[in-house]
């Protein structure tokens, strides 16, 4: 690594929907992985990753070291997932 160009960061708002919340509460009778939230989260974590990306791009950098996630309630039954790390140019 020759230089670091700060940090880079990308960040989707997803919110529950019913249709989930009903097979999500009917697996949480039987228990069980909950595969619809699984999924909704997988979602938000690549399109997350492609904003941070995206953001990694504009500044020219070659690559992103440190990457992290990190998750916040914005409000009842929507959810923020953030992607950050520090993008790099290398020689």
């Amino acid at each position: 690594m020759s230089e670091s160009l700060g940090t880079v960061r990308g960040s989707t708002v997803r919110a529950r929907n019913i249709g989930r919340d009903i097979f999500a509460g009917l697996k949480n009778i039987v228990g069980g992985e909950i595969s619809e939230y699984t999924q909704l989260l997988a979602d938000a974590r690549e399109q997350a990753i492609k904003r941070m990306l995206d953001d990694a791009q504009k500044l020219g950098a070659d690559g992103i070291v440190n990457v992290r996630f990190t998750t916040s309630q914005v409000m009842q039954g929507a959810a923020e997932m953030l992607a950050y790390g520090t993008a790099v140019k290398f020689k």
